[in-house]
């Protein structure tokens, strides 16, 4: 297939692999070129959710049982108001949502119907470290790692096991990727030891990530904040695209050179707490020129999904999507 008649499965295809790619892959969305289609699972099987506001706040639940507030017309997730798991003596009770594996794979195969000549995405999580600390709170559970160790890993076996059945249904429906989001940086690095990762994560992230595999998948994980400690665990683990917010908190030069030699890839918008927040066009078109440049033959570029909550305009997000079109030579 010449490269100028390459689909836009192809063009994500070939950035996910390190071959040549004609340009980078785009993922914007307001009617912009999008190379991705995605699918998900749909809700559990008896979930519906409860959502209620209260003066300016608004209440909501989640397929676990938490509930979470957030301030009407701010972020969209808020933060976690009470736990599910409130109690230790409480985790015999604990039930994953329950998803049939072909009624998820039906759900996800709908999806990419829309579109057939791009990559199919499955959006399945969430994931371990992400449910994980929800259901006893963020401030506990990081208590929890060090105290309860073994409560933990048996917290964490059940949290997999959701996840074990949509890998399962994203594979029977054709998916080519699965698309999971863990958040375990601050701007200065891990919300835990790297040796924490290694003990409490790493062994359920190699087994579920090698099913996916095994359907021909690729993992590509979200995560924010500084992530380098353990980037080489991830991608031991199995993770082949990293979909970071704030590729400018790393050394990106540093950070393309462990890609180019680990085969994988960066899918990002261009940084939305240093360069999109400015408002400055020129920043913003040098910020997106930079990141094109640095990672070359493994970029997908996206635009942010919560622009109201960083402070950012549509217009803003428009010139840095117009300065990477013109990069990508499809403006």
């Amino acid at each position: 297939m010449s490269k100028e008649r390459m689909t836009p499965r192809e063009i994500i295809w070939a950035n996910l692999n390190h071959e040549n790619p004609p340009r980078p892959g785009l993922t914007f969305d307001r009617g912009r070129i999008n190379d991705m289609v995605g699918g998900g699972p749909g809700q559990p099987a008896g979930y519906e959710q409860k959502r209620w506001t209260e003066g300016n706040r608004e209440y909501y639940d989640d397929p676990w049982g938490n509930l979470w507030v957030r301030m009407v017309g701010g972020s969209f997730k808020g933060e976690i108001y009470q736990p599910v798991l409130k109690d230790w003596k409480d985790l015999d009770k604990l039930q994953a949502p329950q998803y049939d594996i072909e009624t998820a794979a039906e759900n996800i195969r709908l999806g990419f119907a829309r579109e057939p000549d791009k990559f199919r995405l499955a959006h399945i999580g969430g994931w371990i470290f992400d449910n994980a600390r929800y259901l006893r709170k963020m401030e506990v559970y990081f208590m929890d790692l060090a105290l309860y160790p073994e409560e933990v890993r048996r917290m964490h076996s059940i949290v997999a096991s959701m996840y074990e059945k949509l890998i399962h249904a994203a594979g029977k429906a054709g998916a080519d990727g699965i698309m999971i989001g863990e958040d375990m940086g601050t701007q200065q690095g891990l919300l835990f030891s790297p040796q924490m990762f290694r003990d409490y994560f790493k062994a359920e992230y190699t087994r579920l990530m090698g099913i996916a595999h095994e359907y021909g998948m690729k993992v590509l994980m979200h995560s924010c904040g500084s992530n380098w400690a353990i980037l080489d665990d991830l991608m031991d683990c199995g993770v082949d695209c990293f979909q970071f917010d704030q590729p400018e908190i790393y050394d990106m030069p540093a950070l393309a050179e462990k890609f180019r030699q680990r085969k994988a890839a960066l899918w990002s918008p261009v940084d939305i707490q240093k360069i999109l927040p400015t408002g400055d066009r020129a920043i913003i078109e040098a910020g997106a020129l930079r990141m094109c440049r640095i990672f070359d033959g493994f970029l997908i570029a996206k635009n942010y999904g919560d622009l109201r909550g960083i402070g950012v305009k549509e217009e803003w997000d428009d010139w840095a999507y117009q300065a990477i079109c013109r990069y990508a030579g499809v403006a």
